[in-house]
């Protein structure tokens, strides 16, 4: 009780502290700015989609073109990273703009929806504010208008929605469904002010399950392997081993839905095994792609895309058969990468793409810019709109810091820290005191651990100066000390 008075107490003194600042660093007089002025914005995250299976970044398994759209007529990211690579503590971390020690939701924590919020922020600001489908936080949604989100993970098949507080089961395939809220919200919300909508697929996650019309999409396609398919692991840390989320060991009956035929070797079960997990993976995806279409769709059909922010989004990466593995949480590149496309005919140019390094603890900051409004003092995040125009700053980031905790629950990926640059990764597993270095410019597909290379032996050093630079920066220093390596303390 105390907590939440608290973070109701600095989210009305964030918003009195705006209010009252000079012009520059107001909310930019929000509440007196025409509302068909502001932007609106449509925030779509679907959960688990790595950017390897969207068409706009290259895949060789799946085309997107409704995704690929928002590419087209706006800016592909190629180097958006989380910061914790698992479903709760992104979206935790989205809607703070703060780190996951920080927001209060490093695993499975329930959030505190009494802290401040984008949401809250927008809708202080005059947005008409929405929330639609995964929610995935333990608390109800708060800062928002309206919300219908499922309870929990929610199902693929007549799942039941949480309506403003009221539950109820609908028949229909959950994708499907999420996108008919979110036209209907477009649809019904006050005309006099903009709209903030986060629109949130539960697909393509696990146990992926398509619907009728796309089930046999792939069904007569052969699913190419990932060139990491066959990786033993060696070189590395206790921890790629002890991971239980392989292809051929972990994958269950329930996710592959069918039995495997009699005889095979373990070569070809694994091999089985891989294709009926992508071909129901993909089936997933092509129908949050069928439903993006649909909104883009509305959006044009009723006049509202010249003057609206489109974000296409997942909660984090996701391996597809890479390095053996289903799931996320690492910190290697397929778990780490979001994709994150982005169209704003007003101020995005049509088909650009960038390579600066942006983090989902960015997002909230930046749609508070786009909106007129500052970012709070709070918030540990930093816009990137100026990046979105083609106008990086001098002094943007140029390393970031990512940590997991969940251990042992799930797939016993062990808790670990590490820093990124644009050509080093570092990677320390805590429990185990162990080390892991990639230098990405030559292994991007990170399978050669050089930690105890002499060659890099400089390197290690100027990275670990960097890791607990930003451990201070970001506040994760204290706390987790008796974690600290044993040739730092």
């Amino acid at each position: 009780m105390t907590q939440a008075l608290t973070n109701r107490r600095d989210f009305l003194a964030a918003i009195a502290a705006l209010a009252s600042a000079p012009a520059a660093a107001r909310l930019a007089s929000a509440a007196d700015a025409p509302a068909d002025k502001r932007p609106n914005i449509l925030f779509i995250m679907s959960d688990d989609h790595a950017a390897h299976a969207i068409g706009s970044y290259g895949s060789k398994i799946n085309q997107t073109p409704n995704i690929d759209r928002i590419a087209k007529e706006g800016m592909r990211m190629d180097c958006c990273l989380v910061t914790n690579s698992i479903c709760s503590p992104s979206r935790a971390v989205i809607i703070t703009g703060k780190y996951s020690h920080i927001n209060g939701v490093p695993v499975f924590n329930t959030f505190d929806g009494s802290q401040p919020t984008l949401s809250k922020y927008l809708q202080a600001a005059g947005y008409y504010t929405g929330m639609i489908g995964k929610w995935h936080l333990g608390s109800d949604p708060t800062g928002f208008d309206y919300w219908n989100v499922l309870p929990g993970q929610g199902v693929y098949h007549n799942p039941a929605f949480i309506e403003n507080g009221k539950r109820t089961k609908h028949t229909g395939y959950c994708t499907d469904l999420i996108a008919d809220f979110s036209i209907e919200f477009l649809k019904n919300r006050p005309k006099d002010k903009p709209f903030f909508l986060m629109s949130h697929h539960k697909a393509p996650h696990r146990p992926w399950d398509p619907d009728e019309k796309h089930k046999q999409m792939f069904a007569d396609r052969e699913i190419p392997e990932p060139s990491t398919f066959n990786d033993d692991y060696a070189g590395r840390s206790d921890a790629a081993a002890e991971a239980t989320m392989r292809i051929d060991r972990n994958l269950m009956p329930r996710d592959v839905k069918e039995k495997p035929p009699e005889g095979l070797t373990a070569e070809q079960l694994k091999k089985w095994k891989y294709q009926r997990y992508m071909k129901d993976y993909l089936a997933c995806v092509q129908s949050v792609d069928d439903n993006v279409g649909r909104l883009l769709e509305y959006l044009d059909k009723s006049g509202l895309a010249e003057n609206t922010i489109v974000v296409y989004t997942s909660d984090q990466g996701f391996f597809l058969g890479d390095h053996n593995w289903y799931d996320k949480r690492f910190m290697y590149e397929e778990s780490l990468k979001m994709p994150f496309l982005v169209r704003w005919p007003k101020r995005i140019k049509a088909g650009s793409v960038n390579r600066d390094m942006v983090l989902n603890v960015d997002f909230a900051p930046t749609l508070m810019a786009a909106a007129g409004l500052a970012t709070p003092a709070d918030m540990q995040g930093r816009s990137f709109l100026p990046v979105l125009e083609g106008k990086t700053p001098a002094d943007w980031r140029q390393s970031m810091y990512y940590r997991y905790y969940h251990y042992p629950m799930h797939h016993r990926v062990q808790p670990h820290y590490g820093v990124r640059t644009h050509e080093y990764k570092l990677i320390y597993f805590n429990k185990l005191d162990q080390w892991e270095l990639y230098d990405l410019k030559k292994d991007p597909e990170e399978l050669k651990n050089v930690y105890s290379d002499p060659a890099y032996a400089d390197q290690v050093k100027k990275l670990k100066a960097e890791l607990y630079r930003l451990k201070k920066e970001v506040k994760d220093e204290d706390q987790f000390a008796d974690k600290l390596p044993k040739d730092t303390q």
